[in-house]
């Protein structure tokens, strides 16, 4: 198979300048304070004042600063050296600590020394990443004993279909990887840019088994109807920030998250 790691760098790399410009990510907005974290994950986190945070996949790091705004020690990771870079001048702009390392998934143990209270990841990640058994590891590597692990992520089920939602397409499980060519991006379907990438789908099966299976405890894992982002076509927004497929309206998931607490033992 292609070097995946190289594609997908490319491909993110390509889409840090439009994201950065786009009302997607609400730059402004953000340096001036506001808050990048949805209630999905802000609830799973609770206090987080003075805890260490690993956040994997981090992109340009928004979420990151957020988690340090609120009083946590918080370091990113990314593939993309562009996203890095501009993670590292937005915590600059916004004054905060947050730590920023420019590694895949996989090589963090390599390159990072160091344990967290708790390791989180969010949208759009796992999706990137061909092998969920050596995630979980990483999880796993990274956590204190009785550490946490947080996720939000897309639901496996909305990958299944075409673009537009008429009709399933791709396999539930992860049969494959699947390469693509796409024009745009989700942030700004307008942006002139064309990237290759190689994303595999991964059913709920194996992401709570692998997770169990590094010595991870689930102490909740729940399913939302909807997306607390507009990322997909033909989407309406029934509440404030809450955005449902408008042809399902509330009958399949968009959202899962997870809360497992490492063993002690």
């Amino acid at each position: 198979m292609e070097n995946y790691l190289d594609i997908n760098k490319n491909s993110w790399n390509a889409r840090v300048e439009p994201h950065l410009k786009s009302d997607f990510y609400f730059l402004e907005e953000f340096l001036q304070g506001r808050n990048s974290l949805n209630s999905i994950e802000l609830e799973l986190f609770g206090d987080i004042k003075d805890k260490s945070i690993l956040h994997l996949q981090c992109h340009f790091g928004q979420d990151s600063i957020s988690l340090s705004r609120m009083g946590a020690k918080v370091t990113g990771i990314d593939l993309s050296d562009k996203a890095i870079d501009a993670a590292k001048d937005l915590a600059k702009q916004c004054h905060t600590d947050t730590q920023f390392i420019c590694t895949d998934v996989y090589n963090l143990p390599y390159v990072l020394d160091e344990k967290f209270d708790i390791v989180f990841t969010s949208y759009g990640t796992i999706g990137w990443l061909p092998d969920l058994e050596k995630w979980a590891h990483v999880v796993n590597h990274f956590l204190k004993p009785e550490g946490k692990f947080i996720m939000a992520e897309f639901h496996p089920v909305v990958w299944m279909y075409d673009d537009d939602f008429n009709r399933i397409v791709y396999n539930y499980f992860n049969e494959k990887p699947i390469i693509e060519t796409s024009e745009g991006t989700y942030a700004d379907t307008s942006a002139e840019i064309v990237q290759d990438y190689i994303s595999w789908n991964h059913p709920l099966s194996d992401v709570l088994q692998n997770l169990m299976d590094k010595e991870m405890e689930i102490e909740k894992f729940q399913e939302f109807d909807w997306s607390p982002y507009p990322c997909f076509k033909n989407v309406d927004q029934f509440e404030n920030g809450k955005w449902r497929i408008n042809k399902f309206g509330n009958k399949i998931p968009l959202i899962y998250a997870i809360k497992a607490k490492k063993k002690s033992s």
